[in-house]
């Protein structure tokens, strides 16, 4: 028998959250749309805003925009590899930490994909009625080649 050791999965979870950011880093783009309509409205008719400095706002509204798009599609990319590496896991025998902190050896016989409270996705492999957070494997146990 030879052993895989160190699977390194990963468990990368998205979430948006909601509410009034503090920080600039958590201002999403519908709010950094109204801080600046609220901007031009209150602006002076006397002294407005100068074209580059609108110009410069834009930018900053499609670079938060491209820069939302991204993180939404590297989250559902990191989800769909996370899902491949279970399904890749069925039938093999691996040991891992269960949810008790109990080491748990044994032929992984289906996975699962539970939904928190905060809608974050946990990947899960299920082991002689264990159920394994993906993170927690800590070996894949392949049988040996049989003998020719």
């Amino acid at each position: 028998m030879s052993r895989i050791a160190g699977t390194d999965s990963s468990q990368f979870t998205t979430s948006k959250t909601e509410g009034s950011g503090t920080a600039l880093g958590d201002v999403d783009l519908d709010q950094f749309l109204q801080l600046m309509i609220a901007e031009m409205q209150n602006q002076d008719p006397l002294n407005p805003m100068e074209n580059s400095e609108m110009l410069a706002q834009i930018a900053q509204l499609r670079e938060i925009s491209s820069s939302d798009k991204l993180t939404s599609t590297l989250g559902n990319v990191s989800e769909g590899q996370s899902l491949a590496t279970a399904s890749g896991l069925i039938g093999k025998t691996v040991s891992a930490l269960d949810e008790e902190s109990k080491n748990v050896t044994g032929v992984v016989d289906r996975i699962s994909v539970d939904i928190n409270d905060d809608g974050i996705r946990q990947f899960k492999v299920h082991i002689d009625g264990h159920s394994v957070d993906l993170d927690k494997i800590r070996e894949v146990i392949e049988d040996a080649a049989p003998a020719v």
